[in-house]
């Protein structure tokens, strides 16, 4: 943990603790002594701290190393003593060393993981290398993080430690090519990604050089690989700590200057990003910024898949249906909310065509799926996934689905009960809101009466389950059932080559980001969705396109 007293312009010290494992984001406008602030944390911890500075250099002046490892040694040195200097908030005399830095330290990371597997093998030590050979290189990390963050770059070394870049799979070229923000998110992660255990990583601004639909990701991604590290983010971008729940968020209005030194700041700390004023959010806003109402908890199976199929938007789960419906209403009649774009995602949950068509003028989209597996766990998902994990392992693939498929069927008829009765129940809370009385009904209506059959909703849904079950439609069922509650997906996962479900899941992801057929193809289980949300602008009330539900279907 990191300690940093901070003066208040009110004469009382904001005692701030930063966490390793956690974010702290600085929050305002420029002038508001963002910069000065960095300093102080840098100043106070130098000896464990690395900053990534928003001045820094963004070319490379080579593809390879230029640093000797006495020269890295002592160019690191005289960089973070540079860094101690009250100049290096605005002045950076080793802005054309950093890039060099970087690149050294990431082949370096690279050369040590590979002696480390030949040592273990010499040493017949094969425990240790099964395990550095399950821990991924900093290269392969980053090009995972690259492709969760919207860019489709990777790199890799090449003969005198030379590294390349290709996009798409095509063809390699230097990395020297690569365009401002492709090298600035390469220069981050490196960065990031090689620093000691217990770091505080200080990153300035990182969205001057990056879209937020990258910054954003890539972040996010960088924060869960390095959960032995602590994070400082400045930053002028008001939405980016929203898409880390976990962060706090320093927001600042002023300073005080003595000279050309700030002795205090006009701040508080928000411990949840959402509550950040309107005010601010006007003043600091460069950008429009569009956001997808999902139904759920905040979980991590559901934001990398809905990033990797809508770019460059925010997802935020709500609950329940009801409150992605009020989120998107708020927020679509509300005249000082311009700047944001919503759009709302819910399950069917038997809805008739007329509610799905107004939903949809309303900005609220209605998939079929009951959750996010529906889509992890669709029959052709599943069978996409399983081509290609048969290149590394082989079988017959059509036999893997086939028990795949008899596996989850059975486990799932051990849980008819709990299923129906977790449907149904859903199903009953929706049925009694829709006796709610309206404002009209209010002011004429003295009682409203509300009689609702729950033994009739649960026999309905235990005698279509079965129905389902007695037919093996694995789709129907993983589509309009919890079950995740059972043993199921566990099942499916590991009859299909993986260890476990989370293996698979993963695979899905992987899948997604090298197959853009795959990837089209999970985007049309969401119908004119992705298509709406590109069309989108600063008034979305009117932008959708003719209602419609949305539908999964096998392709073909």
């Amino acid at each position: 943990m990191y300690l940093c007293s901070i003066p208040r312009g009110d004469g009382t010290t904001l005692e701030l603790e930063i966490e390793v494992g956690k974010a702290v984001f600085l929050l305002g406008a420029n002038g508001t002594g963002k910069s000065s602030l960095m300093y102080r944390f840098y100043s106070m911890h130098s000896s464990n701290a690395r900053r990534i500075t928003a001045h820094r250099q963004t070319w490379f002046e080579s593809n390879a190393i230029t640093l000797s490892p006495q020269q890295r040694q002592q160019t690191g040195d005289n960089t973070r003593g540079h860094d101690t200097s009250p100049q290096s908030r605005w002045k950076d005399d080793y802005a054309r060393y950093r890039a060099s830095i970087a690149i050294y330290d990431l082949v370096d990371a690279e050369n040590v993981r590979a002696r480390e597997i030949t040592s273990a093998v010499d040493s017949e030590d094969f425990e240790r290398v099964k395990e550095l050979r399950n821990k991924n290189s900093p290269i392969k990390i980053i090009n995972e993080i690259l492709g969760l963050s919207n860019i489709p770059i990777a790199i890799s070394i090449h003969e005198s430690a030379q590294i390349f870049a290709s996009k798409n799979g095509g063809a390699s070229y230097s990395i020297a090519e690569l365009s401002d923000g492709e090298r600035n998110a390469i220069l981050i992660a490196a960065n990031v990604l090689t620093a000691k255990p217990g770091t505080l990583l200080l990153i300035d601004e990182p969205e001057r050089h990056l879209h937020r639909s990258i910054i954003s990701p890539l972040l996010t991604q960088l924060f869960a690989k390095r959960p032995d590290c602590a994070f400082v983010v400045s930053t002028h971008e008001v939405m980016l700590p929203l898409d880390d729940s976990d962060a706090r968020t320093l927001l600042i209005r002023g300073c005080a200057y003595n000279d050309s030194s700030v002795t205090s700041w006009d701040l508080d700390i928000i411990e949840s990003a959402s509550s950040i004023d309107d005010d601010l959010k006007q003043d600091i806003l460069g950008a429009r910024r569009k956001i997808l109402f999902v139904e759920g908890a905040e979980r991590s199976l559901d934001t990398p898949l809905y990033s990797l199929l809508f770019p460059g938007v925010s997802v935020i789960a709500k609950g329940n249906c009801r409150e992605v419906e009020r989120a998107v209403f708020s927020i679509r009649g509300a005249s000082d909310l311009h700047w944001l774009d919503a759009f709302g995602l819910v399950d069917n949950d038997r809805r008739s065509i007329p509610d799905i068509d107004k939903l949809k003028q309303d900005g609220i989209y209605v998939t079929e799926a009951y959750s996010v597996e529906g889509i992890y766990y669709h029959p052709e998902v599943q069978r996409r996934v399983a081509e290609r994990h048969s290149t590394v392992i082989g079988g017959d693939i059509n036999k893997c689905i086939d028990e795949a498929a008899a596996v989850a069927i059975n486990s799932i008829s051990s849980q008819i009960q709990h299923l129906t009765e977790r449907v149904a129940e859903q199903r009953i809370r929706e049925e009694f809101f829709r006796y709610i009385p309206n404002r009209k009904q209010i002011a004429t209506t003295d009682q409203v009466a509300v009689s609702i059959d729950i033994r009739k909703f649960i026999d309905d849904e235990r005698k279509l389950l079965q129905r389902t079950l007695d037919e093996g439609d694995l789709e129907a069922i993983i589509s309009h059932y919890p079950i995740r509650e059972t043993q199921a997906l566990n099942k499916i996962a590991e009859k299909l080559g993986f260890l476990n479900r989370t293996q698979y899941e993963k695979a899905v992801r992987k899948l997604l980001l090298d197959d853009a057929d795959a990837l089209a193809f999970v985007r049309s289980l969401f119908g004119t969705l992705a298509a709406d949300i590109a069309r989108s602008g600063t008034n979305t009330k009117s932008t959708v396109t003719e209602a419609a539900p949305i539908t999964v279907v096998q392709p073909g």
